[in-house]
C-alpha cells in the first residue's frame, strides 16, 4: 500500500490521527506562555524581599555612612582611615586568620571527603557524616565560643585533667580569648562546611575515568594526577574561596572570645560602634564594613567564577 493509499484509507486515517496525538499536543500559544512566566516570577518575590531587606539595604547604608561624618555632611575623611596602620593591621589579622582557617579546613575536609567516597550514599556513616556537617557548620557563635571555653579554656575541663595529670596548663596566658585563640574554633566550623560544597564534587567523578585510566595502563596515582585532581582543582578552588569568605565575615564567635579590643575588622566595627574612646567617629564602622563588602565581594566573584568552570563537567 502506498503511502498516499494509507492516508486515504480508514485505517490510515485512524492511523494519522493516533500519530498525531501521539506526537503531542500543540505548543502553548504565544500570550499563555508569557502569562505562566509572569506567574513564575512570583515565587521568587519573598526570597527577593529577604535579599532586598537583609542584604542589599545594610550594604547601601554601611556605603553611605563610610562617606559621611557625624553631622550628616560628605566627606572621605572615613575612607582615609581605612590608611591607618592600625586598621591596616586589622585588616591583616582578619586576611590571614580567614586564609589559614580556610587551607586547613579545605584539606581537612577534603580528606573527610575522600574518606566517605567508597561509601554508599544510603549508608549510616555517611548520612550520619552529612547530617552532623549540615548541623555543625552552622554551630558557631557563642554557643562554639562556650564549648571551647569550658573545654579548653583557663578552667575548662581538658585544660584541668591535663593540669592535674601531667602539671601541664594548656591554657597558659590565655591564648584562647587572644588571636590565635579564634583559630580553632574557626577551624571547627570549616571543616563541615567544606564536606558540604566539596563532597558533591567528589561524588561526581565518573568510574569509567578510573576503568579507562586502568584499561589504558594507569595506575591509581596516575589518576588521580592526571585526571582526579586537574578535575576538581576549580571545586577544590571554589570551596576554598568560599570557606574564605565564611572567616573573614564571621562576628559572633570572636566577639564573644575576645570581648575586648578589635583585633580582626568586624571587631574593629563594634568597637567604632559602642566603643566610648572613639566619639564622632561611629560613621568610621560604616568605612570598615565598605572594605569588607569590597573583599568580600571580590572573593565572592571569584568563587562565582570558578564554580562556573567546574560545573561544566559536573553537569
Amino acid at each position: 500500500m502506498t503511502s498516499l493509499e494509507a492516508i486515504a484509507s480508514p485505517a490510515g486515517l485512524a492511523d494519522a490521527e493516533l500519530s498525531k496525538n501521539v506526537a503531542g499536543s500543540e505548543p502553548l500559544a504565544p500570550a499563555r506562555r508569557r502569562g505562566v512566566r509572569s506567574w513564575a516570577w512570583l515565587g521568587l518575590t519573598p526570597f527577593a524581599v529577604y535579599v532586598l531587606i537583609f542584604l542589599a539595604l545594610p550594604t547601601v547604608l554601611a556605603i553611605g555612612s563610610g562617606l559621611f561624618d557625624a553631622d550628616g555632611a560628605f566627606t572621605f575623611d572615613n575612607l582615609a582611615a581605612l590608611g591607618d596602620p592600625v586598621i591596616l593591621q586589622t585588616f591583616w589579622n582578619s586576611t590571614w586568620l580567614s586564609l589559614l582557617t580556610a587551607v586547613i579546613g579545605a584539606v581537612l575536609g577534603a580528606l573527610v571527603c575522600y574518606a566517605m567516597l567508597g561509601l554508599h550514599e544510603t549508608s549510616g556513616v555517611r548520612t550520619t557524616v552529612d547530617a552532623a556537617s549540615g548541623v555543625l557548620a552552622q554551630f558557631g557563635g557563642v554557643m562554639l565560643a562556650f564549648a571551647f571555653i569550658a573545654t579548653i579554656g583557663i578552667q575548662g575541663v581538658v585544660t584541668q585533667f591535663i593540669l592535674s595529670a601531667t602539671g601541664i596548663n594548656i591554657a597558659d596566658g590565655g591564648w584562647l580569648y587572644a588571636l590565635p585563640g579564634l583559630i580553632l574554633p574557626y577551624i571547627y566550623f570549616q571543616v563541615p562546611l567544606m564536606v558540604i560544597t566539596f563532597m558533591p564534587a567528589l561524588s561526581a567523578l565518573k568510574p569509567q575515568w578510573a576503568e579507562a585510566n586502568l584499561t589504558l595502563g594507569g595506575t591509581r596515582l596516575s589518576f588521580w594526577t592526571t585526571i582526579g585532581i586537574p578535575v576538581l582543582a576549580p571545586s577544590f578552588l571554589a570551596s576554598l574561596l568560599l570557606l574564605f569568605a565564611n572567616a573573614f565575615s564571621s562576628y559572633a564567635t570572636a566577639a564573644a572570645l575576645a570581648s575586648q579590643g578589635s583585633q580582626i575588622v568586624p571587631l574593629g566595627i563594634r568597637t567604632a560602634l559602642t566603643s566610648e574612646t572613639v566619639l564622632g567617629r561611629e560613621n568610621l564602622a560604616g568605612a570598615l564594613a565598605l572594605g569588607m563588602i569590597v573583599i568580600v565581594g571580590i572573593v565572592m566573584w571569584a568563587y562565582s567564577v570558578v564554580q562556573s568552570r567546574a560545573a561544566r563537567w559536573q553537569s
